[in-house]
């Protein structure tokens, strides 16, 4: 089973919302995911529940609702300002509401997430679901090439296997919906894309050397990359086009 970032799953479903795709009832489902409360403070005075976000957002003219995936050096999906940036790196994640100038930040315990709204902005160039596609493709390819190159599974056969997987159906877990058949599969693409990285950076200490563990972090940087661009088209699309 797959699993989207947090911020991906609120995205998604709140996009679903806004182009009249699936019902409230289910979107509130669908924004709880296994937490027994999610929560959005500085939309209103008080904090709202999911069911009282979906209203929130349309007395606020919320547009579309996109998604930050950004690591040190590549603040992808943000647009400022600064202490927003700031604040979503050290997340690793936040929810962009276009329109209204807002972003949400998450805060978690095991059962609750809690998302603080503040000032930020949209940025002004996104990927469409297509190419995001595309480029990740491509750079799999490379990673797999070159990494095979450094025989990656003599050390670690779950990255075989997660190679292997690549083209097997997949499911998420709980409830999930997405714009378009073709975002799900980019979707399933990035997340196991993601789940290869981890597995292929957890233990350098199996690399031969520090200078083919240093390549290895190299090669491994732009499949990271274009998973977590795919990650964020997909997540911000309204037709998963």
């Amino acid at each position: 089973m797959l699993a989207l970032p947090e911020s991906g799953r609120v995205a998604c479903w709140l996009n679903a919302w806004l182009t009249g795709r699936h019902s409230a009832d289910t979107v509130i489902d669908g924004l709880l995911g296994d937490k027994v409360a999610v929560e959005f403070c500085g939309l209103q005075e008080e904090a709202l529940s999911a069911a009282l976000l979906l209203g929130a957002l349309r007395e606020r003219r919320v547009t579309r609702v996109t998604v930050a995936l950004p690591v040190p050096g590549d603040p992808l999906g943000l647009g400022g300002p600064t202490a927003f940036n700031t604040a979503a790196h050290e997340a690793g994640e936040a929810v962009l509401l276009q329109g209204a100038d807002l972003g949400l930040l998450p805060q978690r315990t095991e059962r609750r997430t809690r998302w603080s709204a503040s000032t930020a902005h949209v940025p002004s160039y996104a990927a469409d679901v297509m190419t995001a596609g595309r480029e990740l493709r491509d750079a799999l390819r490379t990673a797999a090439d070159e990494l095979a190159a450094l025989d990656v599974a003599s050390w670690s056969p779950e990255f075989t296997d997660g190679l292997l997987n690549l083209r097997s159906p997949a499911s998420f877990q709980g409830l999930m919906t997405f714009a378009s058949a073709s975002a799900e599969q980019t979707a399933a693409s990035a997340a196991r894309c993601r789940l290869i990285v981890e597995m292929a950076s957890a233990d350098d200490g199996g690399a031969l050397s520090a200078s083919e563990a240093a390549r290895r972090r190299h090669l491994l940087d732009p499949l990271d990359r274009a998973a977590r661009r795919a990650l964020v088209a997909v997540c911000s699309s309204l037709d998963g086009r």
